[in-house]
């Protein structure tokens, strides 16, 4: 996987920072929430080798498994 990937999926650098952050952090919360019975946090979406959540979270977007909302004001 390339950050040009992930870019190209989003459309821009700055959107793709705030994207994978976003899901790394729900990622993480999922695996810290693990064990304490219902989640409420939506697993990793991709098999990925790494157990790094902004790893996994970028290998989501690349492959397109997270929606990008844009809003116009």
């Amino acid at each position: 996987m390339k950050i040009e990937e992930v870019i190209d999926q989003i459309g821009n650098r700055f959107a793709t920072v705030v994207v994978s952050a976003r899901r790394a952090r729900q990622i993480n919360a999922y695996f810290h929430q693990l064990g304490d019975g219902y989640g409420n946090f939506v697993p990793p979406q991709v098999h990925s080798l790494s157990r790094k959540p902004l790893t996994i979270a970028m290998e989501e977007i690349a492959e397109g498994k997270v929606a990008v909302e844009t809003v116009e004001s």
